[in-house]
């Protein structure tokens, strides 16, 4: 009998431990929103004042309080309906510090020479949500050090930006899935003429 019984008990918590294994899952509808509106912040401040409105001033929505964009990249990141199904779990951080400095950095570098440079077409978003040299001889010779730094520096923040938003969330597993999803919402969010890889590794141009 104490045989069987322990049987029984292991045959039930590993029934329990893949039910847990079952509930926790990716939620990339959520994480694609909440990337989008994180690159959101980074490109659409980089963005020329007349790009996209054909020399028209477009009225603006009247800004509410509140949180920011980007102060809403984690929060939205677990669904609400994974929520409801575990109670007591704890509310999901709006942002951490590294991910608001990260997106500062980021910010600039589109804002001064990295926007300059996928613009001329020297650099591009890989399929792996970094971004790559894709024709350096259109930099000048004595500036080629300079934007491949820059270039790094970037990737290493980019890198930085999906383990961290990964494990703020207490997740992280899902860190190829949040480069995944970034790297679509890079690409997606590019401006025309800008240079892209597709799933092969092409280079295409929007």
């Amino acid at each position: 009998m104490r045989k069987l019984a322990y049987v029984l008990l292991t045959s039930l918590l590993v029934a329990l431990v893949g039910c847990v294994t079952i509930n926790v899952y990716f939620p990339e509808a959520a994480a694609q929103k909440a990337a989008d509106q994180f690159i959101g912040t980074v490109l659409d401040k980089a963005k020329p004042a007349d790009q996209g409105n054909d020399g028209k001033d477009e009225p603006k929505p009247a800004e509410k309080p509140g949180k920011q964009p980007s102060a809403m990249l984690l929060d939205l990141l677990i669904p609400a309906a994974y929520a409801a199904d575990t109670p007591g779990t704890p509310d999901v951080r709006i942002q951490t510090a590294t991910t608001e400095a990260i997106r500062g950095r980021m910010q600039q570098r589109f804002q001064g020479s990295l926007g300059a440079l996928f613009d001329s077409g020297a650099v591009g978003f890989t399929k792996d949500g970094q971004i790559a040299v894709r024709d350096a001889s259109k930099v000048p010779l004595n500036q080629r050090a300079e934007v491949n730094a820059s270039v790094a520096d970037e990737n290493r923040d980019r890198s930085a930006l999906y383990r961290e938003v990964a494990n703020a969330n207490g997740h992280p597993e899902w860190e190829a899935q949040i480069r995944a999803t970034f790297a679509k919402g890079w690409i997606e969010r590019a401006r025309s003429g800008w240079y892209y890889q597709d799933p092969s590794g092409a280079w295409k141009q929007k």
